[in-house]
């Protein structure tokens, strides 16, 4: 029997948040820290947030990642994956059990906020996260990890395995 995860959205091809072309999968919960923590509405995946779930299995998931050509790492983001810690283990374990690409991790957490859910996935090969908040009105900046550039200059990633 295959393992469901609900999300908001699947984009079998991305080129803006990596420096490899992608699959994005935007996650469906948000804690909505960055506008608690800065008391505005600040947040560019507000209309995510407005959509239904998608009930998606993961081997569908998988195999509309490995049977395109074009794509070579799969980018969990938007809402927050974190929050969603259940469907993004499950998605991340299941599609280590068929490939090593990169998986990228979007979060807006801070790395001690999460420091046992990262240590957790260092257990799987070629995992990225990129970590912090979107604060308004910082200077963006170029992440060398990513290959893209980040809003807020407190966000960076890392390759944590």
């Amino acid at each position: 029997m295959s393992t469901t995860i609900f999300v908001k959205e699947v984009r079998d091809e991305d080129f803006t948040n990596y420096q490899k072309p992608s699959m994005f999968i935007g996650f469906p919960r948000c804690s909505w820290k960055c506008e608690k923590e800065c008391g505005m509405r600040v947040c560019q995946n507000s209309t995510l947030a407005e959509a239904k779930n998608i009930e998606i299995e993961v081997d569908t998931l998988i195999n509309r990642y490995l049977n395109n050509p074009i794509t070579k790492a799969v980018v969990c983001g938007g809402l927050e994956p974190f929050d969603s810690w259940r469907n993004l283990i499950d998605l991340v374990s299941l599609l280590r059990s068929q490939t090593t690409d990169d998986i990228v991790i979007y979060t807006g957490y801070k790395e001690e906020e999460i420091k046992n859910q990262v240590q957790y996935l260092r257990t799987y090969r070629n995992i990225v996260i990129k970590f912090g908040r979107f604060i308004p009105n910082q200077q963006k900046h170029f992440d060398e990890t990513l290959g893209v550039y980040l809003a807020s200059d407190n966000q960076y990633a890392k390759r944590i395995s």
